[in-house]
């Protein structure tokens, strides 16, 4: 019961559940009567939202596309910020920030499935590395303005954070490690293997 109370085990359990909450699907099945596990991709991100909401209403779909984005990129922050007020140390706040991609990746409320970690990974991101992350940010919205393939160009874009956060902080600050940064990008790298193989064969959508 102790174990239950302590404050890193709640920030831990929060960042988890919090993460998985699955918002595409809700919002989508809300707004749209769409399941959107059951249509397109079958992910439950911004790109497979608003791909597959387009298709009955092309205004509604950028409004819930834009609207997942940004709830999905949230929810990581949101722990985070608590337990920086509650001043918690570097390893506790990468610990949530990991356990926020694995929680909206392998959501609780969705048998463990969940979306590719992208919005996610880059909002905790943003909080831990501010810099990277906008380097990042910057590198993604232009591939995916040139590209237009949305997988392509977040994969890119944490590539690009990859290298400024060794290039800004080759000893991350409190940890002295990159080791979060390099579980989360497996992660979400893992959630792209489909991706990466219709990539290979040149049958991946464009958005």
């Amino acid at each position: 019961m102790d174990l239950l109370l302590n404050q890193n085990i709640l920030l831990y359990i929060s960042a988890y559940l919090i993460a998985g909450i699955p918002f595409g699907y809700l919002l989508a099945k809300q707004f749209a009567g769409v399941d959107i596990k059951n249509e397109g991709s079958g992910n439950i991100g911004a790109t497979n939202v608003l791909r597959v909401v387009k298709e009955k209403d092309p205004k509604l779909a950028k409004k819930l596309g834009a609207t997942t984005l940004f709830l999905d990129g949230i929810k990581g922050i949101v722990v985070i910020l608590v337990a920086k007020m509650l001043n918690a140390p570097e390893s506790v706040l990468w610990t949530i920030a990991v356990l926020a991609v694995i929680g909206h990746c392998f959501s609780a409320f969705l048998f463990f499935e969940g979306g590719k970690g992208v919005a996610t990974g880059f909002g905790v991101f943003l909080i831990m590395m501010p810099i990277p992350a906008l380097i990042a940010i910057g590198v993604w919205l232009g591939a995916s303005k040139g590209l237009k393939i949305s997988s392509l160009s977040s994969l890119i874009g944490l590539i690009a954070f990859i290298i400024a956060s060794y290039v800004l902080y080759p000893k991350v600050p409190g940890i002295g490690s990159h080791a979060p940064i390099w579980i989360i990008t497996i992660i979400i790298f893992y959630k792209h293997i489909p991706n990466i193989i219709r990539l290979f064969n040149k049958e991946e959508s464009k958005v």
